[in-house]
């Protein structure tokens, strides 16, 4: 039986690219998964020592950028199993860190300023400003954000778009979806081929006196909670890797 060569070596093409293609995938999960665990630990740090921030008899609070960079490589660790190789860190990896310092830098007089308590600055407000400074450096490439479902967000800049929205409603709200598994698949963004990554999030106890119950009570932003339960979906993380 004689084998046609010019099928064989398309066949052959077929076949690598298809493999390539699935290397490929399997890459930018990976680094999805690396990229938000790494957020979520930084936005940890806050929730951590929110209390302390708010403590209106001292200055000084000792979260300066080189600190809560530690902190969050220690949580990263925590999360993860694995350390950051900090001598081969990926450019967006670097960038991720790079925005947290940004962000701890630029906020130092009002974590430490003293006689004042509530000070604004929660573990939202952190990331969405983490966020921006990411997606900013890796402008073109990359970007980040924290949404929710619709009736969940208070800032508009968080607002789910529309493939957003319908994982969130259609896959995470869906009964019987796998807590905490994160849907990924690529996706067109303003014309533009993309990868695309988001990770469900659910209500903790840190996050109920602000989003919890009595429904429509003002919390200590002055913004009306959400009526929000333990274990309930909150929001998501969302990553876009542009092609």
């Amino acid at each position: 039986m004689m084998i046609n060569k010019r099928y064989l070596g398309a066949f052959f093409c077929a076949t690598m690219l298809f493999f390539s293609d699935l290397a490929s995938a399997q890459s930018q999960v990976e680094t999805s998964h690396e990229l938000t665990t790494l957020y979520r630990a930084a936005r940890k740090v806050i929730s951590v020592n929110q209390k302390h921030i708010n403590d209106a008899s001292i200055a000084g609070k000792g979260l300066s950028a080189a600190s809560v960079k530690e902190k969050t490589l220690e949580n990263y660790l925590e999360a993860s199993g694995k350390a950051l190789d900090m001598a081969s860190l990926s450019k967006a990896q670097q960038a991720m860190i790079s925005a947290v310092e940004d962000v701890m830098a630029e906020n130092q007089e009002l974590i430490n300023e003293q006689g004042v308590g509530f000070k604004g600055f929660l573990p939202a407000i952190f990331a969405r400003q983490v966020a921006t400074k990411f997606s900013s450096k890796m402008a073109g490439q990359m970007k980040i954000k924290l949404t929710a479902p619709k009736n969940y967000v208070r800032n508009r800049s968080n607002r789910p778009d529309k493939w957003e929205h319908n994982v969130i409603e259609r896959m995470f709200k869906k009964e019987g979806y796998e807590k905490g598994k994160a849907f990924s698949e690529e996706a067109s963004v303003l014309g533009k081929n993309a990868f695309r990554f988001i990770l469900p999030e659910y209500y903790g106890k840190s996050c109920l006196g602000c989003h919890g119950k009595p429904k429509g009570e003002k919390d200590i932003t002055g913004g009306k909670k959400e009526g929000g339960v333990l274990g309930e979906l909150g929001g998501a993380i969302s990553l876009t890797i542009f092609q």
